[in-house]
C-alpha cells in the first residue's frame, strides 16, 4: 500500500518574508566611535548613536515601488531588444533588396515593416524608461531610500 505524502511547498529565496501578523518595526542602528586627545591620561572614546525606526508598512511600500521600477528595467529592456532585432531585420531586407533584384519590391517592403517596428520597439523603451524613473521617484518621495541614515 502507498503512503501519501503531505507535500509542502517551500520557497528558497534570498530573503525570508514572515507571517503578516508577527510583523514588527525594525530598528537601524548606525553608530561611530571617534578617538580624540583627551586631558592628562591620553585619549578619550566619543561614541556617536543614530537609530531610527523603520516601520513594516515602509519596508512593504518599499519593496512594492522596487518589484515595479524593476518590472519597468526589464519591459525597457525588452524594448531595446525588439528594436535592435528589428533593425537588424531591416538592414537585412535592405541587402536581400539589392541582392536578389528579381524580387527586389517584396524586400523593400519588409525592410520599411521592420523598420517601422524598430521605431516602435524603441518608442516602447523610452516609454518603459519613462514609467521605471517614476516608480523610482515615487519610491524616493515616500521616504523608502534606505541608504542614507542623515538627511
Amino acid at each position: 500500500m502507498a503512503e501519501e505524502k503531505k507535500h509542502h511547498h517551500h520557497h528558497h529565496h534570498l530573503f525570508h518574508h514572515d507571517n503578516e501578523e508577527e510583523k514588527v518595526a525594525e530598528e537601524v542602528t548606525y553608530s561611530e566611535t571617534a578617538y580624540s586627545a583627551g586631558g592628562g591620561d591620553g585619549y578619550v572614546a566619543e561614541t556617536t548613536k543614530v537609530v531610527s525606526a523603520v516601520s513594516d508598512q515602509t519596508t512593504e511600500d518599499y519593496d512594492k515601488y522596487r518589484k515595479e521600477e524593476r518590472h519597468h528595467k526589464h519591459k525597457e529592456h525588452e524594448g531595446e531588444m525588439g528594436a535592435l532585432a528589428a533593425g537588424a531585420f531591416a538592414l537585412y531586407e535592405k541587402h536581400e533588396a539589392k541582392k536578389d533584384p528579381e524580387h527586389a519590391h517584396k524586400h523593400k517592403i519588409e525592410e520599411e515593416i521592420a523598420a517601422a517596428a524598430a521605431v516602435a520597439s524603441g518608442g516602447y523603451a523610452f516609454h518603459e524608461k519613462h514609467e521605471k524613473k517614476e516608480a523610482k521617484e515615487e519610491g524616493e518621495e515616500h521616504g523608502e531610500k534606505k541608504h542614507h541614515f542623515f538627511g
